[in-house]
């Protein structure tokens, strides 16, 4: 099967999130069960930095928003990708510094309309063969609002290939004013209700809705939640009408990358059969990594780790409200990486100095330190309000480190809470608390800080989610089967 996946972000050549993770993930297992991928992105500066040979396939004249613009399409192989790169070089639009959708002051870029309905144009061409490559893909994957148009224009074809469109987070819509689509001069008939028009503007990532073959999630949770008003944005009613054609797919991890019988990242491995001493070896390590006492007290006390943005959504208003308590009633101690709002990252700055022998913080990302956290943490926090999927809890039970979760979406379909019930039938593998509040984040913590005073269910419990597969190959298979309907 010829399948064409077409997103803003692929590891390891763009990433800004967890889009990119699944760009890569996905369409490597796909490639392993035998279909034949080519994967398109936009020729982002950073990434044509990071391109050796590359062949000229053709050139597109497609409508901008000042009228006709000239678009290269470049073909590539890279040595961390099992099948051919190809790019849209386009740049004016994407030869400029810095991330793919925000200038260095934080702000959209004020074309980003354009830019993306210019990548769509090109990406609808080369699913037509409009360069007479003899490739023309059976399927179109297209991602999140960057895509979101794509499969509009496959509709409007007479003769077209199957499009699935993937929502990997609805809290970005893709939105845009009734001028820029006038300037762009999208179909007119695209202009109502029931096309792409959202409060009188434009939703990119609606068309994708509206317009797709097949529309998924990243986890069947998720499909749930985005049909009622609290999660929906806005988009509930449409999804719920389409949800004949909605999809939740968990989302897979790379097992190869976090796998803690091989990581390179860390100073000892272990695995679900032989934990000790190798996860003790790692939080020796991440205590004198991050410069806080590992002495034996430290070493028998709960080191609780996190790792994600310091964003609202993230329910570190939460984190920032508990550490404090904890730190009074409890002998845990805290390693947190992440960067965000910078009124998160200052109050977190400071509560690390006013305990500098418990609360360690790093704002920013770093690769190794992600992975030391996962190995050398006994507990994971993760109390997102909402999470489409979620990878850092998957990483987390791999690594033998039971993650601390709100009840939703991915979260809910990966962690299973520890009670009397679970543990007894060796099912659970985490802690889940149901109201989103402070107080039941804490109560969920206390639970998890007495299950660690008790060596023998806590090993079960590690193991338990040790054991579990959450590798990309399951979720290829569900793709695989949507593809063919």
């Amino acid at each position: 099967m010829k399948i064409l996946f077409v997103a803003s972000e692929a590891y390891p050549l763009v990433k800004t999130g967890g889009l990119g993770d699944v760009l890569y993930g996905l369409p490597h297992a796909l490639h392993a069960r035998g279909a034949d991928i080519r994967l398109l992105l936009p020729g982002y500066r950073a990434l044509l930095q990071q391109l050796g040979q590359v062949r000229i396939l053709g050139w597109f004249d497609v409508r901008g928003a000042e009228g006709m613009v000239s678009v290269r399409i470049l073909e590539t192989r890279h040595a961390a990708l099992d099948f051919p790169l190809w790019v849209v070089d386009c740049p004016s639009l994407f030869d400029r510094p810095g991330n793919p959708y925000v200038d260095a002051g934080g702000q959209d870029w004020p074309d980003n309309a354009e830019r993306f309905t210019v990548f769509a144009r090109a990406a609808a061409l080369l699913a037509q063969d409009a360069l007479d490559l003899d490739w023309q893909p059976e399927v179109v994957h297209a991602h999140d609002w960057q895509a979101g148009l794509l499969p509009a224009f496959l509709a409007d074809l007479p003769v077209r290939p199957k499009s699935v469109f993937t929502i990997h987070n609805l809290a970005y819509g893709g939105y845009f004013s009734h001028g820029d689509f006038v300037r762009l001069q999208l179909p007119s008939h695209w202009w109502s209700p029931e096309g792409v028009e959202f409060h009188g503007g434009l939703s990119m990532l609606k068309a994708g809705i509206v317009y797709a073959d097949a529309v998924t999630t990243v986890s069947p949770t998720y499909a749930e939640e985005i049909c009622t008003p609290e999660f929906g944005y806005g988009l509930d009613g449409l999804l719920l009408s389409r949800r004949y054609k909605l999809h939740g797919i968990l989302n897979g991890i790379d097992s190869t990358t976090w796998n803690p019988a091989t990581d390179a990242h860390l100073a000892a491995h272990y695995s679900a059969g032989r934990i000790l001493p190798g996860k003790r070896r790692n939080k020796q390590a991440l205590l004198e990594r991050t410069r806080l006492p590992a002495d034996d007290a430290a070493m028998g006390a709960p080191l609780l780790g996190l790792v994600g943005r310091l964003v609202e959504q993230k329910g570190i208003d939460w984190v920032l409200a508990a550490i404090p308590q904890l730190l009074a009633e409890t002998d845990a101690r805290f390693v947190l990486l992440g960067s965000g709002q910078p009124a998160y990252e200052q109050k977190l700055v400071r509560l690390a100095k006013q305990h500098p022998d418990r609360v360690f913080v790093e704002i920013g990302y770093n690769e190794p330190l992600a992975h030391q956290i996962e190995a050398g943490a006994d507990l994971f926090l993760m109390p997102s309000r909402f999470e489409p999927c979620g990878l850092n809890q998957m990483y987390s039970l791999r690594y033998g480190t039971p993650p601390i979760v709100f009840k939703t979406g991915g979260l809910a379909d990966t962690v299973v809470d520890a009670n009397a019930a679970t543990l007894e039938d060796v099912t659970a593998n985490g802690f889940v608390f149901d109201t989103p509040e402070v107080t039941a984040f804490l109560d969920a913590i206390r639970r998890a800080l007495d299950l660690y005073r008790q060596p023998a269910l806590w090993r079960r419990l590690q193991q338990t989610g040790m054991r579990q597969s959450f590798d990309w190959s399951e979720s290829a298979g569900h793709y695989l089967s949507l593809y063919s309907m």
